[in-house]
């Protein structure tokens, strides 16, 4: 059996728990202010992607995943360097679902027909890359779990 899956069968209560409460707040910390899902405090000028729920979904489960990875137990890892990549896959995933014309960074860049021409057609793309890094940080956090640090000592 691979690491990954042997280090999730061996999670406690509490990881499973932060798993599933940092998934449920990124799916609305996504959602909502891109206007995926309809509120009366974000509203979107271009239509929602088939794709878009999908994306949240996934990103928000693997963040989730993600996040727990740094709950201590035995096996923990202390390096950082994963949660930054995974950071970097989840901001990514949100400008993949965002309306491109209400990104202001999009507007001032490219302004309006820039957004629609240039920025949309990217968005499946970033949302593939955002995916991805998710997965390679977790991948890399879940089969750390199992390995061990060889101490290298100098023998003079």
């Amino acid at each position: 059996m691979p690491n990954c899956f042997k280090a999730l069968l061996s999670w406690s209560l509490k990881r499973w728990i932060v798993t599933v409460s940092v998934a449920l707040l990124t799916y609305f910390i996504i959602a909502l202010p891109t206007a995926v899902v309809k509120n009366p405090i974000f509203v979107r000028t271009t239509a929602a992607t088939d794709w878009s729920i999908t994306v949240i979904v996934i990103t928000s489960i693997l963040t989730g995943l993600l996040t727990a990875t740094y709950v201590k137990n035995k096996f923990s890892d202390e390096n950082p360097r994963q949660l930054k990549i995974g950071s970097a896959g989840a901001l990514l995933s949100f400008f993949a679902v965002g309306c491109p014309v209400c990104n202001k960074l999009v507007l001032i860049a490219l302004g309006y027909s820039g957004a629609i021409q240039y920025f949309a057609p990217i968005q499946p793309y970033l949302a593939l890359a955002g995916i991805a890094l998710l997965m390679f940080s977790l991948r890399m956090r879940l089969n750390n779990e199992f390995s061990c640090a060889l101490s290298f000592q100098n023998n003079k």
